[in-house]
């Protein structure tokens, strides 16, 4: 089964060289798609796809045919991808203004230092910028329109609800894939530290101090020594193999011998282990980390859903003109060459974000059982029992 590709349009995350090698001819200075009265150039829509050919190595036509066609493209229709998401982003503009979000320019010039650090000099920044097809001022407005969508995505999000009754059936449909949930603590010690993991483990096998004191007293990872410990459940968490194996040995109220990572070494308690009833009839009966993490994966994909209605809304409010697409563009070659692999799933060369939403129930299920490691395990930079 052909794995979904994501492409992120150059400018929104990061910068790649183009080619733009048809920069200044007839065609690119054509418009290529008005939205509300604000033109978008064929030279403005060429850049971001010579951007993505660049960075995926696709500048030779062959292999930029090739590409096409395993994905069932053209160059027809990832010219209306980028045209999509330039109409997008205008609609996220004006909408926003409607729903009273703004966006402040300190939070855009932090974005914008942030990505000036990964460059050498002001010169080579500017350069990148250029041979990406931007201005710094065109750089600066697509971060604007990035900031504003995920501002709106939250905004709608605030009105969507998630009843008793839907948290059930979330609830039931994740209870196979969480059982046998382990919850656990641990103590992490330097790796020069031995002496001193192997004095603590004897006193908790002595019982002269509880696991949570010495968690407390001398753990490393900070963050989950100010909870005893804890951290959390191993399905809503990615721990590293040492602490997994570890673990997965333990019964409840069981604790490891010494266990050795690359974060340090280990002392592990198995703290709780969670088994799904045969049939679980009450949101009660799931762990309530195990339903918060599935509650926060559905409002997440409610909101994507409403934004998505969103944009719809505004389109019909819109007055949007896509000119035909004019012959001398430099992505635009000849496709008889190669045969069409609809099979493949159709990347979205147009998208503005990391990583797309997954809309399968087994992609879902993946999502609920990853959670949220960065938080759920520890704080700050160490991430003793991560993998990540």
């Amino acid at each position: 089964m052909a794995v979904a590709a994501t492409f992120v349009v150059a400018g929104v995350l990061g910068l790649a060289g183009c080619s733009n090698s048809n920069s200044g001819t007839d065609a690119s200075t054509k418009t290529a798609v008005t939205i509300n009265g604000v033109s978008i150039s064929e030279g403005e829509v060429t850049a971001k796809i010579e951007s993505i050919r660049d960075r995926y190595g696709l500048l030779e036509d062959s292999a930029w045919g090739q590409w096409l066609a395993q994905y069932g493209m053209t160059p027809e229709t990832i010219r209306q991808q980028m045209i999509d998401s330039y109409v997008e982003q205008e609609l996220v503009k004006s909408g926003a203004s409607e729903l009273g979000i703004s966006v402040e320019d300190s939070e855009v010039d932090s974005y914008v230092e942030q990505m000036k650090a990964n460059y050498d000099s002001d010169d080579a920044w500017k350069s990148a910028l250029s041979s990406a097809g931007f201005t710094e001022e065109d750089y600066r407005n697509t971060i604007t329109s990035s900031i504003l969508k995920n501002n709106i995505q939250r905004k709608l999000a605030e009105s969507i609800e998630v009843t008793d009754d839907e948290k059930l059936t979330y609830a039931q449909q994740y209870a196979s894939v969480l059982s046998g949930a382990k919850r656990s603590s641990h103590i992490l010690f330097a790796s020069d530290d031995a002496e001193n993991a192997q004095k603590v483990l004897d006193q908790l096998k002595s019982g002269a101090v509880s696991f949570e004191d010495a968690a407390k007293q001398n753990s490393t990872d900070t963050g989950s020594a100010a909870n005893g410990g804890d951290v959390g459940w191993d399905k809503l968490s990615n721990f590293v193999s040492e602490y997994t194996t570890a673990l997965g040995s333990l019964e409840k109220g069981q604790m490891s011998d010494l266990v050795t990572s690359k974060f340090g070494i280990h002392i592990i308690k198995c703290t709780d282990v969670w088994e799904a009833p045969s049939e679980l009839t009450s949101i009660d009966q799931m762990p309530s980390e195990m339903l918060d993490a599935i509650v926060r994966m559905s409002l997440s994909s409610k909101s994507q859903t409403a934004f998505s209605d969103w944009i719809k809304e505004q389109k019909e409010k819109a007055t949007i003109e896509v000119a035909d697409m004019p012959k001398g563009l430099s992505y635009d070659i000849d496709m008889s060459k190669y045969p069409s692999q609809s099979s493949a799933t159709t990347p979205d060369a147009s998208s503005s974000d990391a990583s797309s939403s997954e809309s399968s129930e087994s992609s879902d299920q993946s999502t609920a059982q990853s959670g949220d490691s960065s938080t759920e395990q520890s704080s700050g930079s160490d991430k003793p029992a991560s993998n990540s």
